[in-house]
């Protein structure tokens, strides 16, 4: 629920210049001097507190724009301080093309004023926000001590998936399966020396073999099963990430019906995440309830659980959150003259007279001119 604001014509021409721009390297140099595991941290726990907070946000499923090779979306939240919307984009064919599958932005605006106070490159913190929101669910849903994870699509995400399970879970060993051998070798390659074991398997079904966790990060726009029903075992958490839009699944229907399954925002997971392909009255439970204490999280040892992530945006409201903070403290970032800031608020027209010239007085100097031509 909003609550009301005031604010003065001072207040706002003051802060509608106040915008604070973070592009690619600004971004990238944050995430370099604080280290990937702090950030992931750092992000992971700006979402526990704001899925604790849930009822404080109005929310919505993400305005999705479909083509036959990707998706552009669009994801709003808001509470009573701060509006943040996400764009985001996913196309598989895109790395074939030299581009990142994933690419995206974010803003953070001032409720109060509606005034844009953050504009930021949000590719980078994207992953480092879904690896979190991963690995906080897997602290809930996992068996505990659970040790080995099957990471099944090696791509731009898997490495970020990697970090956040072996920090917030204490994964220390990955079974990897991509069906691009160079995917994996690039794996292997940033994550040596970071404290993981990994072999190489020859199939999502051989990944699994003895894994506590299976983590799914495909990025084909396919109705696959990546997860059959084969690769179910007691106690087993399947993290299903990579099944985040109409028409694009991991996950055979029979291996949800034998797990709990658990949900970031229920209406946008029925459209959007493998639940798809269940009936409408399929049973699910949304995570935030979990860390309220509303709902349980893993009942028993032997209980299979699925987290079907989709991404939400109150996820990528803690990114940006967590983003103004840690830049703030770095010192990064530039004003941005994003949007028209006039000196008399109900003089916009004013602002097209040259500098030191009012609107008016431009106007009749033009007119004088031109009758005595």
């Amino acid at each position: 629920m909003f609550l009301p604001t005031t604010t003065t014509a001072a207040t706002t021409a003051t802060t509608a210049a106040a915008t604070r721009f973070l592009g690619a390297a600004d971004v990238q140099r944050l995430v370099r001097r604080l280290g990937v595991p702090a950030c992931i941290a750092g992000v992971a726990a700006q979402i526990e507190t704001d899925f604790r907070r849930w009822a404080d946000f109005d929310k919505s499923a993400r305005v999705a724009a479909h083509s036959d090779v990707g998706v552009i979306e669009l994801m709003p939240v808001a509470d009573a301080r701060r509006f943040a919307f996400k764009y985001v984009n996913g196309h598989p064919k895109n790395t074939a093309e030299g581009l990142p599958t994933v690419m995206a932005f974010g803003l953070l605006a001032d409720v109060a004023t509606g005034t844009p106070t953050l504009l930021a490159e949000l590719t980078l913190l994207t992953a480092i926000r879904t690896a979190a929101m991963s690995a906080l669910a897997a602290r809930h849903l996992a068996r505990p001590g659970s040790r080995t994870m099957a990471l099944i699509g090696n791509g731009a995400q898997a490495d970020f998936q990697a970090l956040a399970f072996r920090d917030l879970l204490g994964i220390t060993t990955l079974r990897l399966f991509d069906t691009d051998p160079a995917a994996t070798a690039k794996l292997q390659a940033n994550l040596a020396g970071q404290g993981l074991a990994m072999q190489v398997c020859r199939s999502a079904a051989d990944a699994a073999q003895g894994a506590d966790v299976v983590t799914t990060v495909t990025a084909d726009k396919t109705r696959a099963t990546i997860v059959t029903p084969a690769m179910l075992a007691p106690g087993r958490h399947f993290n299903a990430v990579g099944g985040d839009c109409p028409g694009k699944t991991e996950l055979h229907p029979d291996v949800l019906r034998a797990a709990r399954v658990f949900v970031e925002y229920e209406p946008q997971s029925r459209i959007e995440g493998d639940l798809q392909q269940m009936p409408a009255d399929f049973p699910v439970t949304e995570f935030w309830r979990v860390l309220a204490g509303d709902a349980p999280g893993r009942a028993t040892a032997d209980e299979v659980t699925v987290f079907d992530s989709v991404g939400f945006a109150l996820e990528d409201h803690a990114a940006l959150v967590w983003l103004a903070d840690a830049a703030a403290r770095q010192g990064l970032g530039r004003p941005l003259d994003l949007v028209a800031a006039p000196a008399d608020p109900k003089d916009l027209f004013g602002t097209l007279a040259p500098a030191g010239e009012s609107a008016r007085t431009q106007v009749a100097t033009e007119q004088a001119t031109a009758i005595a031509a």
